[in-house]
């Protein structure tokens, strides 16, 4: 009787050429998500681009869903890097409203992409695919930064979590054409205001 093969986790880059690779094929994917949206995103033209093996990609994202939370969490170690510093007398929830939007801004530039990184990293299991986890843990790293909570309790986590959860649906909405934009801004400062309110610092 034929062995069914085991399922094994996504291999990590180890070397300079690995993570060439590595970054080569997340360029391609998200250049091609960008024009043509998920659902058109065929694996074996990402390895074409990226100038790898299809076993290489494989190895590396095992399904569109690996490959495209990826993305989206290599987009959010970037932008953890560069958020800016809350400008002086803004208030730390006022501020997290405004590193929200800025966030939104920058993902809407490519509604396309940014549809294709929310749907995967949503359909993600965070036992199968580490970079959902990653995901929720750098934005909770970067929220609580900008409040500037060095030792969150558990209801300053769980906050943050709400928060991410309300931000992530009126994006979505935003995304789906059924929220303006300037509405969805609105919502994430409201929802910023509201919900951090209680937080362990206030």
């Amino acid at each position: 009787m034929p062995r069914i093969a085991e399922a094994r986790p996504p291999a990590e880059p180890s070397s300079p050429e690995q993570r060439a690779r590595h970054v080569r094929i997340l360029r391609a994917a998200s250049h091609m998500a960008a024009e043509r949206g998920l659902e058109r995103v065929q694996m074996h033209e990402v390895a074409k681009a990226a100038g790898v093996a299809i076993g290489t990609l494989y190895r590396y994202f095992p399904s569109k869903t690996h490959l495209f939370t990826a993305v989206l969490a290599e987009q959010v170690d970037r932008f953890s890097e560069s958020a800016p510093r809350p400008r002086p007398g803004t208030s730390p929830e006022d501020a997290v409203g405004e590193l929200l939007v800025n966030a939104s801004r920058q993902l809407l530039r490519r509604p396309a992409l940014a549809t294709a990184m929310l749907q995967s990293a949503n359909a993600a299991n965070a036992a199968a695919v580490a970079d959902a986890g990653r995901i929720d843990n750098t934005f909770r790293d970067v929220v609580l930064r900008t409040l500037g909570i060095e030792t969150p309790t558990a209801m300053d986590v769980t906050l943050v979590r709400l928060l991410m959860q309300c931000w992530y649906g009126v994006l979505q909405m935003s995304l789906n054409g059924r929220m303006a934009i300037s509405d969805m801004e609105s919502d994430v400062r409201l929802a910023s205001r509201l919900l951090l309110a209680p937080r362990s610092n206030a």
